[in-house]
């Protein structure tokens, strides 16, 4: 006999901390100023499981937990917004241990004054790091290679940010400066392999480009991408 079984499961929770529906009519008579609160998380999960199974393949599973939040302070001359993104996810493949898929922690704050138009100054600050160890699993045995922390990317930056009306697309352009901290695991993260000191910090300065995409196609539906450059 040949089956395969495959299960899949994925539970989105969506919170938007907004204002009640009831004040919108309200609302849209007059400026929207002061904070805005937006959360959202997510629950994958994933396991296929083969008997007898002609063609090969092994048993897996996989789960990860996504956590967005936002918290935006549009005032009449100013907008503050700072934002949260948390992801971490495992893998079980056959008779493996469990390996990380993802593990992500990013913040971000993000502050524009206004001049009245589309392209505004900015300045900005972000740090991003991970929850837990890092391993190679090329060796034998597994050795690890980060941890939280370690390393731990930091950047300051100003520019120009640009926000069409539809308010979907943002884009900003600067100059930044990069900072990346290190305590057991400098290389290859901070350490210069041309120099015979081992340096667990590294300081960088360089130009930014950032572009974000938020769409919301409907009241519990976001579409969100982002791309950051740094050189």
């Amino acid at each position: 006999m040949k089956s395969k079984i495959v299960i899949s499961v994925i539970v989105i929770l969506t919170f938007l901390a907004t204002t009640p529906l009831f004040a919108q009519e309200k609302q849209a008579k007059s400026p929207k100023c002061g904070w805005q609160k937006e959360i959202v998380g997510g629950l994958n999960l994933n396991q296929t499981s083969f008997d007898n199974w002609a063609q090969g393949g092994e048993n897996s599973f996989a789960w990860q937990v996504n956590l967005n939040l936002k918290f935006v302070n549009d005032q009449e001359k100013t907008t503050w917004s700072n934002s949260g993104k948390f992801s971490y996810g495992q893998t079980k493949s056959g008779k493996e241990e469990s390996r990380k898929s993802i593990d992500e922690i990013k913040l971000e704050s993000v502050l524009r004054y206004k001049f009245g138009t589309y392209a505004n100054p900015y300045v900005a600050v972000t740090a991003e790091t991970q929850f837990t160890a890092g391993y190679d699993y090329g060796t034998n045995p597994r050795k690890q290679i980060s941890a939280f922390l370690d390393p731990g990317y930091f950047r300051q930056s100003v520019g120009i940010g640009y926000q069409p009306p539809n308010n979907i697309v943002k884009t900003r352009l600067g100059v930044a400066l990069k900072q990346t901290i290190t305590h057991n695991y400098p290389s290859p993260y901070a350490d210069d392999p041309k120099t015979k000191k081992i340096e667990k910090t590294r300081s960088e300065i360089g130009a930014e480009s950032v572009a974000d995409v938020s769409w919301k196609s409907s009241v519990n539906i976001i579409f969100t991408s982002k791309l950051g450059l740094f050189s």
